[in-house]
């Protein structure tokens, strides 16, 4: 049996392509599905986020991107979600439907011509209009010039745009705006949506999810042979405001869920006996169990717990702070991923298709700090405003703030570690969902070449 410590999109991920082919999985994590991934933008961008120091991330997302379109089709329709309408409540469940579908759904460098049959893919909110960065200033224009030209390099699709041009795209950017730089085959999904589907998927696959902590890895001699549990808090103890997880006002869902950190109280706040069953399903959709303290035994452990890897076993990621709110209104502001760099700082717009906005992110070396401060959405909402200066008008659906994973070098962990019985997935940084699918195949056996970027062995003394 296969134990994954982790429950956000790319633990799920691998826990159900392991399920789908014929391994026994468990996943561990004390609020699946609430973490990382639940306060990420969803951004499939590998072209407006390379820099001229990061080529073999760009390799590691561009491959992926690819990979994206029947990865959304075989999970679909593992979940379920093939009969799903457009406009359906994005809370309702793993069965939520997408929003409107929009023009040029498809087209660009990963989703053309790479789906499968199965599921239908709009109900993650799976789109692929672009994205358009755009810039205000002399220096600004000559920076995207230089990354046009660093793009067309590596033969990657951009389109060189002048200020008219791209409001005649986004007819509500800012007049201010000089020019800009579009990525047509980037592209985005709802991450709230896809961890939905993935529990659902997991649940039909007769997977289980265990909500608890993981407090140590078990090992005989040199191996990993299991994990053992903490037992769960008593009812109204929970981890409070202490800032070990994802906090926020809860967008509707209850506030303070999300990542919170192994030990926290269910999303309920109920306990359970020993190995009993909660007798409801999760928020997310997959049906779970809470434990007391004890032990499950694996034929190996697969850590994909994000910014809380280190805590468990010796690997250099580290905990990178990020703040972000979602606005919403009646109708789409914007058609496509809008960004751009505002007082020296990078702000992004990602439009859901039911009329949500995600403005993010802050970019903060804060330890395991994740209070959402009133100065970090100041500086969103100040800098989107000079982007798009309509957001003023939009109702604030929900804030939060949350811990990416980093490593030394911005690219993941991923394959097995020095012990045997132990593999990492892990230091996604800003990445987890535009990886997800290159991740799950590199941990299959499907993807060698680019599995030696993400090795572990990169690191001494990594175990």
């Amino acid at each position: 049996m296969d134990v994954i410590v982790g429950g956000g999109v790319v633990g799920l991920s691998v826990a159900w392509r392991l399920a789908r082919a014929g391994r026994q999985v468990t996943v561990v994590d004390p609020a699946p599905g609430r973490g990382a991934s639940y306060a990420a933008a969803g951004m499939l961008a590998p072209v407006s986020e390379v820099t001229y120091t990061e080529a073999p991330l760009l390799r590691l997302g561009v491959a992926s991107l690819r990979r994206w379109p029947a990865f959304a089709a075989e999970l679909t329709e593992d979940a379920g979600l093939a009969g799903s309408k457009p406009g359906e409540d994005r809370d309702a469940g793993p069965g939520a439907g997408a929003g409107r579908a929009s023009p040029g759904s498809g087209a660009g460098i990963g989703l053309a011509g790479d789906g499968a049959a199965g599921g239908d893919p709009l109900a993650l909110d799976l789109r692929s209009e672009g994205t358009l960065d755009v810039a205000f200033g002399a220096d600004d224009l000559a920076a995207l010039d230089e990354l046009a030209a660093f793009m067309d390099k590596l033969g990657l699709p951009v389109e060189r745009l002048t200020g008219r041009e791209c409001r005649r795209l986004e007819p509500m950017l800012a007049p201010s705006v000089r020019g800009g730089l579009l990525a047509p085959g980037d592209a985005w999904v709802d991450p709230r949506r896809v961890t939905a589907a993935l529990l659902t998927a997991l649940e039909r696959r007769g997977a289980e999810v265990v909500r608890a902590r993981v407090t140590e890895l078990l090992r005989e001699g040199d191996r990993v042979t299991g994990v053992r549990l903490a037992p769960p808090e008593p009812y109204g103890t929970g981890n409070g405001g202490t800032g070990n997880g994802w906090t926020g006002n809860g967008g509707g869902h209850g506030g303070g869920h999300g990542e919170v950190r192994p030990g926290a109280r269910t999303e309920t706040g109920a306990c359970t006996t020993a190995g009993a069953r909660t007798g409801s399903r999760a928020a997310t959709g997959a049906e779970t169990r809470a434990e007391t303290s004890a032990d499950i035994r694996a034929e190996r452990v697969i850590l994909t717990a994000g910014a809380w890897s280190g805590e468990l076993a010796e690997v250099p990621v580290r905990p990178v702070k990020g703040q972000i709110m979602r606005l919403r209104s009646p109708q789409p502001l914007l058609s496509r991923c809008v960004r751009g760099t505002v007082h020296g700082s990078s702000v992004y717009l990602v439009p859901r298709g039911d009329g949500e906005l995600v403005v993010g992110a802050t970019q903060e070396e804060m330890g395991f700090d994740t209070r959402v401060t009133a100065g970090g959405l100041y500086e969103l909402l100040r800098d989107a405003r000079e982007l798009v200066p309509g957001i003023t008008e939009l109702e604030v659906a929900d804030v939060v703030a949350g811990l990416r994973p980093g490593t030394p070098d911005n690219l993941p962990v991923i394959g097995p570690s020095g012990t045997p019985g132990l593999t990492f997935a892990t230091g996604h940084h800003r990445g987890g969902v535009l990886l997800a699918p290159l991740t799950t195949a590199i941990l299959l056996g499907e993807e060698g070449e680019l599995a030696a970027l993400c090795s572990p062995e990169r690191f001494q003394g990594i175990s």
